[in-house]
C-alpha cells in the first residue's frame, strides 16, 4: 500500500534558543547561561514530526538565500522531508526566532517572518504534484492568510483534509475558516478564539465546544493538563497528559500536530490519533534539546 502523504504549507525559522533563570520583564536585562541554534518554524517542526511518525511528509515553504536558509533545507533533508517545493526567496532573509527558556523549561519567543511572508498561490501551483497526493494538509498562522487560503482550496479540491494549527493567535478571515476541517489550538490560542480561560481540562473542553461553532472539529491542548476534542457530530472527549518529567516544552505543540496528522492520514480513529500525538508530545518534552535530533 502507498504510504499516505502529509503536506505542510507554512513557516521555516532558524531559532536561537537562550537558557536563562527567568524571562525578562519589560526593561529588564537577564543574564543567561547558554544558547544554541535550532531549525524550526511551526511548519518545519510539524513536517519533521510527521516524517518521524512514519508517513511521507512534504514541505511547501520559502527560505532566504542565506546561511540560515541553507541550514533549514539541510535539516529537512536529514529528517527525510520532501522539500522540493521549498523556494529560495531572492532578496529576503530567512525567517528566524529567539526563544528564551526559564529554569522551569517554559519559554517565550519572538519571531521575524522574513521569507515566509513571500508565500502565496504561486507556491501552491508549483507544488501541484504534491497537492493532489495530499491526505492531510497542515497550516499555521505564520504565513499570510491569502496563502493559506490558496493551499486549503487546492487540497480540498483534491479530496484532502485541511488541519489548521491556529498559532500564533490572530483573527482569521471567514474565507479561510470555511475551508478548515479541524482546528488545533493551545490554551492561549483557545482563550483568544473561544473567549474562555483554559487552565484545566474542563476549560479546554468548553473552548473546544465553542470552537465548533466555527469549525467542524476542534482540538484544544492544555499543556500538562491534557487535551480536549469536540466535533459537530456530538463526539467529545478529554485525555489527561502523559505524566513525564519536563525538560523543555519547546516544540511540544508542533510535535503533537505533526504526530496527529500522521495518525489521521493513516486512517486512525480520532481518539487514537490524538492519544498517539499526546504521547509523542510527552516524549518530546521529556527529552533534552541536544538529544532530540537522534530520536
Amino acid at each position: 500500500m502507498t504510504v499516505p502523504l502529509v503536506t505542510v504549507f507554512g513557516s521555516l525559522h532558524y531559532d536561537i534558543m537562550v537558557d536563562a533563570p527567568d524571562r525578562p520583564r519589560k526593561g529588564e536585562t537577564v543574564t543567561g547561561h547558554a544558547w544554541q541554534p535550532k531549525c524550526g518554524g511551526k511548519g518545519g517542526n510539524q513536517a519533521v514530526s510527521a516524517a518521524r511518525a512514519g508517513v511521507r511528509a512534504a514541505m511547501i515553504g520559502a527560505v532566504g538565500d542565506d546561511d540560515f536558509g541553507t541550514a533549514l533545507l539541510a535539516n529537512l533533508d536529514r529528517a527525510g522531508v520532501d522539500r522540493r517545493f521549498v523556494r529560495v526567496a531572492a532578496g529576503a532573509g530567512s525567517g528566524m526566532s529567539v526563544a528564551i527558556f526559564d529554569s522551569d523549561g517554559d519559554y517565550g519567543a519572538v519571531i521575524v517572518s522574513g521569507s515566509n511572508l513571500t508565500l502565496g498561490g504561486d507556491d501552491i501551483a508549483a507544488a501541484g504534484e504534491v497537492v493532489v497526493q495530499t491526505a492531510v494538509l497542515l497550516l499555521q498562522n505564520e504565513v499570510p492568510d491569502a496563502a493559506n487560503i490558496a493551499a486549503a482550496r487546492a487540497v480540498k479540491a483534491s479530496g484532502g483534509c485541511v488541519v489548521l494549527n491556529a498559532a500564533p493567535a490572530r483573527t482569521l478571515s471567514a474565507e479561510l475558516t470555511a475551508l478548515i476541517d479541524i482546528v488545533i489550538v493551545n490554551a492561549i490560542e483557545a482563550e483568544f478564539l473561544a473567549g474562555v480561560p483554559v487552565d484545566k481540562l474542563a476549560g479546554a473542553t468548553e473552548a473546544a465546544r465553542r470552537l465548533i461553532d466555527a469549525y467542524p472539529s476542534a482540538i484544544v491542548t492544555a499543556g500538562g493538563e491534557g487535551v480536549a476534542y469536540c466535533d459537530r457530530t456530538g463526539a467529545a472527549f478529554a485525555l489527561a497528559a502523559v505524566p513525564v518529567k519536563v525538560v523543555s516544552t519547546h516544540g511540544a505543540g508542533d510535535e503533537f500536530v505533526g504526530a496527529f496528522a500522521a495518525g489521521l492520514a493513516r486512517g486512525h480513529q480520532m481518539e487514537a490519533a490524538i492519544a498517539t500525538a499526546n504521547a509523542a508530545a510527552a516524549l518530546l518534552v521529556a527529552t533534552p534539546e541536544g538529544e532530540r535530533s537522534s530520536r
